[in-house]
């Protein structure tokens, strides 16, 4: 078994012929968690479609656990990758029967769940603390209760790895903290997860790696205290970052840089 996961190997791709990301070469490492910061536009919602095989590429190789991405058959590729995207309807379904779409790569004909995958929608219902939602209809649930269900969604489709797009969107502080818990508990029990965040002092904090996008290129890699130390977040977000001990621990803080 590879240490990586996950590889791309001169990754470009784009929509309608124009290419967001360019030349990408790195690798994921497996059991971690991972960062994916940048500016708006530099193809980090693109990088994690590729990844999904929503998005075809226009260049280049995406390699899952050494396998050529484009071989693994649809149905495999679906209990070894979950996507929660950046964005998701406002489904008419109830919360547990949202939940439970999860299992449906594990599913034979007819759908009907074994008691297994009854456990795992009720485990990923709980650890998420949506349990409560179960017989509520998704379109009634506010922003920051849908984004809980659709993770437990992902959380219920058990796959080695798992790509989150803006997982934090709609949640508030509180919550925000409650998730990057569940983020690390993942990472504990064995998964790989690369995760799109905004909020550079969570990214900085709780993440194993940072992977730093600019331009459609990738401008650095690695343990986000050396990365800080490289003033790479600051060059590419144009502010400045400092670092301070506070109860023992490290504590990151970001003003607006120079223009």
């Amino acid at each position: 078994m590879t240490q990586e996961i996950l590889a791309l190997r001169g990754l470009s791709g784009g929509y309608y012929g124009e290419a967001v990301l360019r030349n990408l070469t790195l690798d994921f490492s497996r059991g971690k968690v991972t960062a994916l910061l940048g500016p708006n536009g530099c193809g980090k919602s693109t990088l994690l479609r590729l990844c999904a095989r929503l998005l075809p590429p226009m260049a280049g190789e995406i390699l899952l656990e050494g396998r050529p991405l484009e071989k693994i058959p649809r149905r495999e590729l679906a209990r070894m990758v979950s996507l929660l995207p950046q964005e998701r309807p406002a489904s008419g379904i109830s919360a547990y029967s949202l939940v439970s779409h999860g299992r449906f790569p594990y599913l034979g004909y007819p759908r009907r769940m074994t008691s297994q995958d009854k456990e795992k929608v009720e485990e990923a219902m709980t650890l998420t603390r949506v349990a409560d939602y179960r017989g509520r209809n998704v379109s009634e649930l506010s922003g920051g209760q849908r984004q809980r269900v659709y993770f437990a969604m992902a959380l219920a489709q058990d796959t080695p790895l798992v790509l989150l797009d803006e997982p934090a969107a709609y949640l508030d502080l509180r919550h925000q903290l409650e998730l990057m818990e569940l983020i690390c508990l993942l990472r504990d029990r064995g998964k790989t997860v690369i995760a799109v965040l905004h909020d550079l002092p969570q990214a900085l904090e709780w993440a194993d790696d940072l992977v730093v996008l600019a331009g459609g290129a990738l401008a650095d890699q690695g343990v986000p205290a050396e990365v800080f130390d490289r003033g790479t977040l600051d060059r590419v977000f144009r502010v400045k970052g400092c670092r301070v001990m506070a109860e023992g621990e490290e504590r990151y803080f970001f003003t607006k840089g120079g223009e």
